[in-house]
């Protein structure tokens, strides 16, 4: 692996450097949870927004910006957060003569880093509009007990399997998901929300399912991964997508898609208002 930047001393760029971005493999993750690259049991895409855009134009006028990358799920590396962030920072004293330059610049950038075509699509702050929460059931006023804090499959499992054969099609959804970075530790939150047809998921299960994360120590990504999976292994459902929007931190929030449906709008993912 590259050397990473994450839980070090910072020094910021005074100018341009794509140098600065750090690849981290995907197979590395996937590989414990007995996942090969050509084989994967879903679709999907990690939808990056960045709030901290910023360069000079041709007359050094300082220009602002929201960005939004979409990176393929199929693409061999993840691009490691703090990297991109000190990336975006070595544009701010960089003069571009449009914005489409600068999206180029951000796409080639991101595309190498990457290993695979990475969408880039850059707006005005005022352009953007923000939901209040999912389209769906919120789980989290379920009154449960909750003794798990380390991710376990064993919890989606129910005692009496017959009060759950009904075939459902929900939208279920938590803002009670904690994560922590694996590197520093950091707590990482999320909205989670996952939209299934099939057998109906015990909504006191999912969502101790959810909390069991709290002191389990994985990217972003892996851990919606992972939430994907067990979910196809305990109950099966004929399509499943989950989704996770983490909190924005250092002016990046990331938000991963895992699906069985093709055909997703990726750049229509929604963003919503506690990121």
């Amino acid at each position: 692996m590259t050397d990473n930047p994450l839980g070090r001393p910072t020094v910021y760029p005074q100018h341009y450097q794509p140098e600065l971005l750090v690849s981290i493999p995907r197979q590395e993750n996937r590989a414990l949870l007995g996942l090969k690259d050509g084989e994967l049991p879903f679709r999907g895409a990690d939808v990056w927004n960045a709030y901290e855009i910023s360069c000079l134009n041709h007359k050094g006028k300082p220009q602002i910006f929201i960005g939004r990358f979409i990176f393929a799920v199929s693409s061999p590396n993840l691009v490691e957060s703090k990297s991109l962030k000190l990336y975006l920072n070595s544009l701010n004293q960089t003069k571009f003569d449009s914005l489409n330059q600068l999206a180029e610049t951000i796409h080639t950038d991101l595309s190498a880093a990457s290993g695979s075509n990475v969408e880039v699509s850059l707006q005005l702050p005022s352009d953007i509009i923000m939901p209040d929460l999912p389209a769906g059931i919120c789980l989290d006023e379920l009154d449960i007990d909750v003794y798990e804090f380390e991710a376990n499959k064993a919890l989606l499992q129910v005692e009496d399997d017959s009060l759950f054969e009904e075939v459902t099609d929900e939208v279920l959804f938590s803002n009670l998901f904690r994560s922590n970075c694996p590197i520093t530790n950091q707590p990482d939150w999320a909205t989670v929300t996952i939209c299934y047809q099939g057998r109906k998921i015990s909504h006191t299960a999912l969502l101790k399912y959810l909390v069991s994360y709290r002191q389990h120590n994985d990217y972003h990504e892996n851990c919606v991964e992972r939430i994907f999976c067990d979910l196809m292994a305990v109950y099966k459902p004929q399509s499943l997508t989950v989704e996770a929007n983490f909190l924005r931190r250092g002016g990046l929030d990331i938000n991963p898609v895992r699906t069985t449906v093709s055909g997703l709008n990726y750049q229509a993912f929604p963003r919503y208002t506690r990121q």
